[in-house]
């Protein structure tokens, strides 16, 4: 796997796991409490950030390799 591969695929698992920090924090946190509401708002600035980021990366890597 090339590096551009591995970093594509590191990316999605990120926006995956930040998927998965805003739903525990808001649906399935045992306490409701003011640091798990912190982690989802974190949670969700990690699903809009990651999925642009990738985007932008992968411009970037086809116009490298071309």
């Amino acid at each position: 796997m090339s590096l551009k591969g591995f970093h594509i695929v590191f990316v999605t698992v990120s926006t995956l796991l930040c998927a998965f920090l805003t739903a525990w924090s808001f649906l399935l946190a045992p306490e409701p409490s003011t640091m798990s509401r912190a982690l989802g708002f974190v949670g969700i600035a990690g699903l809009i950030v990651m999925p642009i980021y990738g985007v932008l990366f992968y411009r970037k890597a086809c116009k490298i390799l071309l």
